[in-house]
Protein backbone atom coordinates (compact mmCIF):
# COMPACT_ATOMS: atom_id res chain seq x y z
CA UNK A 1 0.00 0.00 0.00
CA UNK A 2 1.59 2.80 -1.06
CA UNK A 3 2.19 5.91 1.83
CA UNK A 4 1.14 9.46 1.43
CA UNK A 5 2.82 12.57 2.85
CA UNK A 6 1.10 14.86 4.73
CA UNK A 7 1.84 17.97 6.90
CA UNK A 8 -0.68 17.71 9.28
CA UNK A 9 -0.34 17.21 12.41
CA UNK A 10 -3.50 16.14 13.27
CA UNK A 11 -3.19 13.35 10.25
CA UNK A 12 -0.18 12.01 11.60
CA UNK A 13 -1.27 11.68 14.98
CA UNK A 14 -4.46 9.73 13.56
CA UNK A 15 -2.24 7.12 11.42
CA UNK A 16 0.06 6.85 14.48
CA UNK A 17 -2.90 5.91 16.51
CA UNK A 18 -4.15 3.34 14.16
CA UNK A 19 -0.95 1.64 13.82
CA UNK A 20 -0.72 1.54 17.57
CA UNK A 21 -4.48 0.09 17.59
CA UNK A 22 -4.00 -2.82 15.23
CA UNK A 23 -0.32 -3.79 16.54
CA UNK A 24 -2.07 -3.51 20.03
CA UNK A 25 -5.08 -5.90 18.94
CA UNK A 26 -2.11 -8.30 17.11
CA UNK A 27 -0.34 -8.32 20.53
CA UNK A 28 -3.06 -8.83 22.45
CA UNK A 29 -4.17 -12.13 20.22
CA UNK A 30 -0.70 -13.80 20.43
CA UNK A 31 -0.10 -13.22 24.47
CA UNK A 32 -3.73 -14.58 25.50
CA UNK A 33 -2.19 -17.64 23.60
CA UNK A 34 0.79 -17.78 25.04
CA UNK A 35 -0.38 -16.89 28.79
CA UNK A 36 -3.46 -19.31 28.40
CA UNK A 37 -3.61 -20.81 32.24
CA UNK A 38 -6.30 -23.29 31.65
CA UNK A 39 -8.64 -25.27 28.85
CA UNK A 40 -12.06 -23.34 29.45
CA UNK A 41 -10.68 -19.77 29.68
CA UNK A 42 -10.89 -18.34 26.06
CA UNK A 43 -9.99 -15.30 23.92
CA UNK A 44 -12.10 -11.99 24.06
CA UNK A 45 -14.12 -11.71 21.49
CA UNK A 46 -13.07 -8.32 20.42
CA UNK A 47 -9.21 -8.33 20.22
CA UNK A 48 -9.00 -4.56 21.70
CA UNK A 49 -8.39 -3.24 24.87
CA UNK A 50 -10.24 -0.92 26.80
CA UNK A 51 -10.22 1.10 30.51
CA UNK A 52 -14.33 1.59 31.12
CA UNK A 53 -16.67 2.30 33.90
CA UNK A 54 -18.38 -1.23 34.87
CA UNK A 55 -21.24 0.11 37.19
CA UNK A 56 -21.60 3.74 35.02
CA UNK A 57 -23.00 4.21 31.01
CA UNK A 58 -23.37 7.31 28.87
CA UNK A 59 -26.41 9.17 29.89
CA UNK A 60 -26.96 8.19 33.23
CA UNK A 61 -28.23 10.53 36.54
CA UNK A 62 -26.96 9.87 39.49
CA UNK A 63 -26.76 11.76 43.24
CA UNK A 64 -23.02 12.33 44.89
CA UNK A 65 -21.15 11.13 46.88
CA UNK A 66 -21.31 8.25 44.38
CA UNK A 67 -19.18 5.10 43.99
CA UNK A 68 -18.06 4.63 40.65
CA UNK A 69 -16.14 1.08 39.69
CA UNK A 70 -13.56 0.38 36.70
CA UNK A 71 -13.03 -2.08 34.35
CA UNK A 72 -9.74 -3.38 32.34
CA UNK A 73 -10.13 -5.47 28.85
CA UNK A 74 -7.58 -7.13 26.54
CA UNK A 75 -5.95 -8.75 28.90
CA UNK A 76 -4.56 -6.18 30.16
CA UNK A 77 -3.60 -5.65 34.14
CA UNK A 78 -3.15 -3.27 36.91
CA UNK A 79 0.50 -2.50 38.12
CA UNK A 80 0.86 0.56 40.64
CA UNK A 81 3.89 2.93 39.95
CA UNK A 82 5.68 1.81 43.31
CA UNK A 83 7.52 -1.17 40.65
CA UNK A 84 7.64 -1.82 37.23
CA UNK A 85 5.21 -3.74 35.83
CA UNK A 86 5.09 -5.50 32.32
CA UNK A 87 4.87 -4.13 29.27
CA UNK A 88 1.05 -4.41 28.88
CA UNK A 89 0.16 -3.22 32.29
CA UNK A 90 -0.60 0.26 34.01
CA UNK A 91 -2.67 1.76 36.13
CA UNK A 92 -6.36 3.81 35.90
CA UNK A 93 -6.91 7.80 35.59
CA UNK A 94 -10.42 9.27 35.22
CA UNK A 95 -10.58 12.02 33.28
CA UNK A 96 -13.61 15.08 34.06
CA UNK A 97 -14.15 16.85 31.57
CA UNK A 98 -11.26 16.44 29.63
CA UNK A 99 -10.64 14.96 25.92
CA UNK A 100 -7.17 12.29 25.45
CA UNK A 101 -4.64 13.91 25.60
CA UNK A 102 -2.95 15.33 21.99
CA UNK A 103 0.31 13.85 22.63
CA UNK A 104 0.16 10.24 24.27
CA UNK A 105 4.24 11.13 25.02
CA UNK A 106 3.67 13.84 27.42
CA UNK A 107 3.00 12.77 31.06
CA UNK A 108 -0.18 13.38 32.17
CA UNK A 109 -1.08 16.44 35.12
CA UNK A 110 -2.26 16.31 38.24
CA UNK A 111 -5.20 18.38 38.92
CA UNK A 112 -8.92 17.61 39.20
CA UNK A 113 -10.04 16.97 36.12
CA UNK A 114 -6.72 14.12 35.49
CA UNK A 115 -7.64 11.88 38.68
CA UNK A 116 -4.52 9.21 39.19
CA UNK A 117 -5.38 5.62 40.78
CA UNK A 118 -1.80 4.87 40.74
CA UNK A 119 -1.78 2.08 43.86
CA UNK A 120 -4.12 0.01 41.77
CA UNK A 121 -7.45 0.50 42.92
CA UNK A 122 -10.47 -0.33 40.74
CA UNK A 123 -13.17 2.49 42.04
CA UNK A 124 -13.16 6.04 43.50
CA UNK A 125 -16.34 7.82 45.01
CA UNK A 126 -17.55 10.28 43.13
CA UNK A 127 -18.13 13.89 44.86
CA UNK A 128 -19.12 16.25 41.98
CA UNK A 129 -21.43 19.45 41.94
CA UNK A 130 -24.50 19.17 40.36
CA UNK A 131 -24.21 19.96 36.61
CA UNK A 132 -23.78 18.17 33.48
CA UNK A 133 -20.18 16.05 32.70
CA UNK A 134 -17.81 14.31 30.41
CA UNK A 135 -15.89 11.50 31.74
CA UNK A 136 -13.85 9.06 30.21
CA UNK A 137 -11.01 6.42 31.42
CA UNK A 138 -7.18 6.25 30.51
CA UNK A 139 -4.95 3.86 31.21
CA UNK A 140 -1.11 4.77 31.97
CA UNK A 141 2.28 3.63 32.91
CA UNK A 142 4.55 3.64 35.83
CA UNK A 143 5.72 6.98 34.32
CA UNK A 144 1.72 8.63 33.89
CA UNK A 145 2.70 8.23 30.00
CA UNK A 146 -1.16 6.85 28.40
CA UNK A 147 -1.31 4.16 26.59
CA UNK A 148 -3.36 3.93 23.77
CA UNK A 149 -6.31 1.61 26.25
CA UNK A 150 -9.28 4.29 27.32
CA UNK A 151 -12.25 4.34 27.50
CA UNK A 152 -15.19 6.23 25.27
CA UNK A 153 -16.39 9.64 26.56
CA UNK A 154 -19.43 8.97 29.86
CA UNK A 155 -21.75 11.95 29.39
CA UNK A 156 -23.70 11.86 32.95
CA UNK A 157 -25.91 14.55 34.87
CA UNK A 158 -25.47 15.30 38.23
CA UNK A 159 -28.78 15.77 39.71
CA UNK A 160 -28.11 16.65 43.58
CA UNK A 161 -25.50 16.16 46.21
CA UNK A 162 -26.13 14.32 49.44
CA UNK A 163 -25.42 14.56 52.79
CA UNK A 164 -24.10 11.13 52.49
CA UNK A 165 -20.61 10.43 53.91
CA UNK A 166 -18.24 9.51 50.90
CA UNK A 167 -16.23 6.80 53.25
CA UNK A 168 -19.00 4.51 53.91
CA UNK A 169 -19.28 3.74 50.43
CA UNK A 170 -16.01 2.16 49.64
CA UNK A 171 -16.09 -1.06 51.87
CA UNK A 172 -12.99 -3.75 51.53
CA UNK A 173 -14.31 -6.46 49.56
CA UNK A 174 -14.72 -8.40 46.17
CA UNK A 175 -17.32 -8.95 43.88
CA UNK A 176 -17.87 -10.88 40.82
CA UNK A 177 -19.75 -9.16 37.71
CA UNK A 178 -21.71 -11.26 35.34
CA UNK A 179 -24.24 -10.65 32.50
CA UNK A 180 -27.09 -12.71 33.79
CA UNK A 181 -27.16 -15.92 35.83
CA UNK A 182 -27.40 -17.79 32.84
CA UNK A 183 -24.38 -17.56 30.02
CA UNK A 184 -23.85 -19.18 26.25
CA UNK A 185 -20.03 -19.51 25.60
CA UNK A 186 -17.65 -18.05 25.25
CA UNK A 187 -18.99 -15.06 28.10
CA UNK A 188 -17.10 -12.73 30.01
CA UNK A 189 -16.18 -12.62 33.79
CA UNK A 190 -15.64 -9.80 35.81
CA UNK A 191 -13.45 -9.17 38.67
CA UNK A 192 -13.71 -6.36 41.68
CA UNK A 193 -11.92 -5.08 44.39
CA UNK A 194 -13.67 -2.65 46.87
CA UNK A 195 -10.99 -0.83 49.12
CA UNK A 196 -8.13 -2.97 47.68
CA UNK A 197 -5.29 -2.41 45.50
CA UNK A 198 -4.24 -5.06 42.86
CA UNK A 199 -0.54 -5.55 41.16
CA UNK A 200 1.37 -8.18 39.81
CA UNK A 201 2.41 -11.11 41.84
CA UNK A 202 6.15 -10.05 40.78
CA UNK A 203 6.21 -6.53 41.76
CA UNK A 204 6.07 -8.11 45.65
CA UNK A 205 4.10 -5.24 47.09
CA UNK A 206 2.84 -5.12 50.53
CA UNK A 207 -1.01 -5.27 51.27
CA UNK A 208 -1.41 -5.62 47.00
CA UNK A 209 -2.84 -8.69 45.87
CA UNK A 210 -3.82 -10.65 41.82
CA UNK A 211 -6.89 -12.40 41.50
CA UNK A 212 -7.71 -16.04 41.21
CA UNK A 213 -11.06 -17.37 39.97
CA UNK A 214 -12.12 -21.19 40.57
CA UNK A 215 -14.81 -22.74 38.79
CA UNK A 216 -16.42 -25.84 40.56
CA UNK A 217 -18.88 -27.74 38.24
CA UNK A 218 -22.16 -29.19 39.79
CA UNK A 219 -22.16 -32.49 40.82
CA UNK A 220 -18.71 -33.46 38.34
CA UNK A 221 -15.58 -32.79 37.51
CA UNK A 222 -12.64 -31.22 39.09
CA UNK A 223 -12.42 -27.50 39.73
CA UNK A 224 -10.79 -25.16 37.53
CA UNK A 225 -8.77 -22.94 39.22
CA UNK A 226 -7.26 -19.62 37.01
CA UNK A 227 -4.89 -17.74 38.51
CA UNK A 228 -4.23 -13.77 36.99
CA UNK A 229 -0.45 -12.80 39.12
CA UNK A 230 -0.09 -10.02 36.26
CA UNK A 231 -3.05 -7.68 37.60
CA UNK A 232 -6.07 -8.62 35.10
CA UNK A 233 -9.21 -7.84 36.07
CA UNK A 234 -11.82 -10.10 33.89
CA UNK A 235 -11.68 -13.34 31.93
CA UNK A 236 -13.56 -14.93 29.26
CA UNK A 237 -14.89 -18.55 29.65
CA UNK A 238 -16.12 -21.31 27.89
CA UNK A 239 -16.37 -24.40 30.27
CA UNK A 240 -18.84 -27.32 29.13
CA UNK A 241 -22.73 -27.05 29.47
CA UNK A 242 -23.65 -27.03 32.90
CA UNK A 243 -23.93 -25.46 36.61
CA UNK A 244 -21.15 -24.35 37.86
CA UNK A 245 -20.03 -22.04 41.47
CA UNK A 246 -17.71 -19.38 40.82
CA UNK A 247 -15.35 -18.36 43.57
CA UNK A 248 -13.23 -15.14 43.73
CA UNK A 249 -10.53 -14.54 46.01
CA UNK A 250 -7.18 -12.03 45.98
CA UNK A 251 -4.15 -13.51 46.61
CA UNK A 252 -1.49 -11.58 49.03
CA UNK A 253 1.62 -10.69 46.37
CA UNK A 254 3.76 -11.19 49.29
CA UNK A 255 3.10 -13.95 51.40
CA UNK A 256 1.99 -17.43 48.63
CA UNK A 257 -1.70 -19.16 49.23
CA UNK A 258 -2.50 -16.58 51.45
CA UNK A 259 -6.03 -14.10 50.75
CA UNK A 260 -6.40 -10.68 51.62
CA UNK A 261 -10.23 -10.97 52.28
CA UNK A 262 -13.22 -13.14 52.09
CA UNK A 263 -13.87 -14.49 48.56
CA UNK A 264 -16.80 -13.90 46.70
CA UNK A 265 -19.25 -16.56 44.89
CA UNK A 266 -21.52 -16.51 42.33
CA UNK A 267 -23.54 -19.19 40.36
CA UNK A 268 -23.97 -19.50 36.55
CA UNK A 269 -25.75 -21.96 34.36
CA UNK A 270 -23.57 -21.98 31.23
CA UNK A 271 -25.58 -23.16 27.89
CA UNK A 272 -24.71 -24.30 24.62
CA UNK A 273 -21.87 -22.48 22.76
CA UNK A 274 -23.51 -18.96 20.76
CA UNK A 275 -24.51 -19.51 17.08
CA UNK A 276 -22.70 -16.74 14.98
Amino acid sequence: MKAHHTSSPLARRLAACAFLCVSSCAFAQADATATRLHPWQAAAPRLTAEAYFTNLKDGDQIETPHLVKFGLSGGWGLAPIAQPGRERSGHHHLLVNRDLPLNFKEALPFNEQYIHFGKGQMETVLTLEPGSYTLRMLLADQKHLPHFVFSKPTRITVTRKTGVDPKTLSVKGLSIGLDGATQKNPFRVQFHASALDVAHRAQGIANTGHFRLTATPEGRGAPAVLEFPEGQTEVWLAPPAGNYTLQLDLMDNVNPGKTLVEPARASVRVESARVE
